[in-house]
């Protein structure tokens, strides 16, 4: 850095600038040269690192003059002295800008970005809602509200590992899903080091592999309060046999009424379902099923890939689905602590505690015996209207949302 300094002048800046030709450099000294292509003339620092020579940008002749340009050059042969790399520098100062004005990005921000950008994206339609679903069950509650700057490897433990022994399956998808919330962070430029997310680092040695993973708790009925994450992760799976557990759980059916559906039975237009006697094994009556909207959308699945008379087909022409297949559906998800008729038990459950729908109008729509009155009422129409307005509200329950009809039991005393 001995080297003499100031070698240009200002008329001869002037004069270079105007030169036209291929591009040429020319030294004012201390490493500090004056570029000059057929677009224009700009400064540049020149200098070795590790004897590798190095090129930083100072800017703009038209921005920036003789007298600027050597300031910034003398301030770069200070980091040098110091032992620093001025590009490196440079960098660093410029990310703890935007980290600095980042403060206010929260982790729900970032996600719902993220969320947003790949949406259209994501091949399944209701891939989408199971991020929200899962993240807003999970993840902020914990984190949500934070800079996610500030997201480190104890508070993505707070948000899996209560859930990591008793449901391996969710855990392992909501870690993915914070660690890929805060890639796209990083690659934004929201927050700098390493991802606390990432399973090959901290996790791996803080949690034991979903592989060894055995379950302390047998529950056969989901608790109503889980089913919008649940619903949310059932929708991501494909086959016959996710669409036919999901209208179950809509229409609060038991698992053969619901494998068992012919299309004969379905009325779109009326959004009705008409199950006849001889496949009502407990009841023995014809049972009149509403379908909510949510229901509709399964059946609309279904049609579009119709094969014959089933409504959910099995994997051989003219057959249903096998009743083991809500069962294995449950296992692959990691929940065979689970059973396909216990969420009969958790909508019972929720009209029960959660609504102030009559007792009767769960009963009926579980297609149990209610009386002679009771019955003769629901035929009239009236029960049904009530139990149409509970299917619907059920249907926006399962997906997260408060239904317009629901009354909590301790506001309604």
């Amino acid at each position: 850095m001995g080297m003499r300094t100031g070698k240009l002048t200002a008329v001869t800046v002037g004069a270079l600038a105007r030169s036209t030709g291929a591009r040429s450099y020319h030294g004012d000294g201390g490493g500090l040269w004056l570029q000059v292509t057929p677009g224009g003339a700009s400064w540049v620092f020149r200098y070795r690192v590790n004897g590798r020579l190095r090129e930083m940008g100072l800017g703009s002749l038209a921005t920036i003059g003789l007298a600027d340009a050597r300031d910034k050059a003398r301030k770069a042969r200070q980091q040098r002295l110091d032992g620093l790399d001025p590009i490196e520098e440079r960098k660093a100062s410029r990310l703890a800008a935007r980290l600095a004005d980042a403060k206010a990005m929260t982790f729900r921000q970032c996600a719902e970005a993220y969320i947003a950008a790949n949406r259209a994206g994501w091949r399944n339609p209701k891939h989408a809602a199971q991020w929200p679903a899962t993240l807003g069950s999970y993840v902020y509650p914990i984190m949500g509200e934070m800079p996610v700057q500030a997201v480190d490897t104890g508070l993505v433990m707070k948000a899996i590992e209560p859930i990591w022994n008793v449901k391996p399956e969710t855990a392992s998808r909501v870690r993915g899903r914070i660690e890929t919330v805060l890639d796209w962070a990083k690659a934004r430029g929201y927050r700098d080091g390493e991802n606390p997310a990432r399973w090959k680092g901290p996790i791996e040695n803080l949690l034991p592999a979903r592989s060894k993973v055995r379950r302390v708790e047998h529950h056969p009925a989901l608790p109503y309060g889980e089913l919008p994450a649940f619903m949310a992760e059932l929708r991501e799976q494909e086959g016959v046999g996710a669409s036919a557990l999901e209208f179950a759980i809509l229409t609060a059916a038991r698992t053969g009424e619901a494998i068992g559906a012919t299309w004969a039975e379905i009325d779109l237009e009326g959004r009705l379902w008409i199950v006849p006697a001889e496949r009502m094994k407990k009841a023995g009556k014809e049972h009149h099923v509403p379908l909510s909207e949510a229901a509709l959308a399964v059946l609309r699945g279904m049609a579009a890939i119709r094969e014959g008379e089933h409504v959910f087909p099995g994997g051989r022409a003219g057959r249903l689905i096998s009743n083991m297949a809500m069962l294995m559906l449950l296992r692959r998800m990691g929940r065979s602590d689970l059973t396909a008729h216990g969420f009969r038990s958790s909508f019972s459950d929720w009209s029960a505690e959660c609504t102030n729908f009559p007792a009767e109008v769960r009963e009926m729509a579980l297609a149990h015996a209610v009386g002679d009155r009771v019955e003769a009422a629901y035929r009239r129409g009236d029960l049904f209207d009530k139990r149409r307005q509970l299917a619907e509200a059920w249907a926006r329950f399962c997906d997260g949302a408060d239904g317009e009809n629901i009354v909590p039991m301790r506001a309604s005393r």
